[in-house]
């Protein structure tokens, strides 16, 4: 379970398991960063892809399956394939993320709620039986590449902590300047993942600098 008292760095991990080994290979080891199976690998992968990636970075993994049904089945699967964390849909039925938060508290593994598209998210959360671990505010990637005014939205972690005790993760933003922004603002992860979408020979410097600005 992750500790309430440090900031994270969270490494999506979007391309192919090869890519993704490599990488894993790169970064230091560090229980400040987390490592996301990110939804397009476990499309092409699937829940083996989840268990190698555990393997290979033997620490705290997250599976983006973007539940929007199932709830339960899916935390099932995510603790199954040794998965530290997972990622539900604010978007989807209130059943389905009550049974998906709820299972994952019985398995000990973190729940978590993206908010991508969802206008108030404490309207979710006022509504939830029990709350996530962690709530994603997230400006999706094709927002980003076709809607160059969409904000990174920054100003719904204040709303969300004045009320409700719950961390929040920042997804969207993939430069120096916007991860020392959300933490600024008070998020306790930040989501990158276009830096590492390749391994390159930069991978672990790059992976030092964006942890040294969550802080």
């Amino acid at each position: 379970m992750l500790n309430r008292k440090l900031k994270y760095l969270q490494v999506a991990l979007n391309s192919d398991l090869s890519e993704a080994r490599a990488i894993i290979g790169r970064l230091p080891k560090n229980e400040r960063i987390l490592v996301e199976a990110g939804t397009p690998l476990i499309k092409n992968f699937g829940w083996q892809g989840i268990r190698n990636i555990v393997s290979w970075w033997g620490g705290y993994v997250v599976a983006d399956l973007k539940t929007m049904d199932r709830g339960s089945t899916e935390a099932t699967m995510v603790f199954q394939a040794g998965a530290s964390g997972a990622i539900a849909l604010g978007q989807a039925p209130l059943e389905t993320l009550n049974s998906f938060i709820e299972t994952c508290n019985k398995l000990q593994i973190d729940s978590m709620v993206d908010m991508m598209n969802v206008e108030m998210p404490v309207k979710i959360l006022r509504r939830l039986k029990k709350l996530p671990n962690v709530v994603i505010l997230h400006r999706g990637v094709d927002e980003e590449t076709f809607n160059k005014d969409k904000p990174i939205p920054y100003l719904q972690i204040n709303k969300i902590k004045s009320t409700y005790d719950t961390l929040i993760s920042i997804a969207g933003g993939d430069t120096i300047r916007e991860v020392q922004r959300a933490t600024f603002n008070g998020a306790n992860i930040v989501v990158v993942w276009k830096e590492f979408y390749q391994a390159t020979a930069q991978t672990a410097q790059l992976a030092q600098d964006f942890l040294q600005a969550v802080k």
